[in-house]
């Protein structure tokens, strides 16, 4: 079979289809979770890879006025313009959503905080909207190994795919020999 029979699996994500969603990592939520620090430094990854590769990267605020602001190292990868919500899905951020399908986003790759709860309905939610969900799980975290795991599983089991920073990273790269491939190279270098 030649070569040009073989096409790219419709079960990667592209950079040009996927939006990476950052869900509510602020201030008096993140020094509560395990292993923030490694949750923050891979959310921080991804968004310096989806500056590279020229993916879309969005995030939202979980009632800012009493959580506070996204922590500053992602506060400043992301659009100025953050969603405030109090709903614990992403789905109350409707038009957010649908300003990237409009883009012809079709891929949602989730990181945030925390898993068992706005991670895990944003997942389900956006899942029955029709986006193909990927959840980063070492850019993801709760306050407590077991609501992690078990949030995991589900998401698993309800047909999100789940992947590593890294596996996330070079998936959107898709290729190596090129200046994108140097500096991603340099960026999962940083563990």
């Amino acid at each position: 079979m030649s070569a040009e029979k073989y096409y790219r699996s419709p079960l990667l994500m592209d950079p040009n289809n996927t939006a990476i969603v950052v869900i509510d990592v602020q201030d008096k939520l993140l020094p509560a979770i395990q292993n923030f620090e490694t949750v923050q430094a891979n959310i921080e990854r991804l968004l310096d890879a989806a500056k590279i590769l020229e993916v879309a990267a969005v995030g939202t605020e979980q009632y800012p006025q009493g959580l506070g602001s996204t922590v500053q190292g992602i506060r400043e990868k992301l659009p100025d313009d953050l969603p405030a919500k109090t709903m614990f899905s992403c789905r109350e951020c409707e038009s957010m959503f649908r300003q990237l399908a409009d883009r012809g986003v079709q891929n949602l790759l989730l990181c945030g905080i925390e898993t068992h709860i706005c991670v895990a309905q944003t997942a389900l939610d956006m899942s029955a909207a029709g986006f193909n969900v990927f959840l980063s799980l070492d850019a993801a975290g709760s306050r407590f190994a077991i609501d992690h795991e078990v949030a995991l599983r589900r998401l698993e089991v309800s047909g999100c795919t789940l992947t590593t920073t890294e596996a996330a990273i070079f998936e959107l790269c898709e290729q190596a020999g090129d200046d994108r491939f140097k500096a991603i190279s340099k960026l999962v270098r940083q563990r």
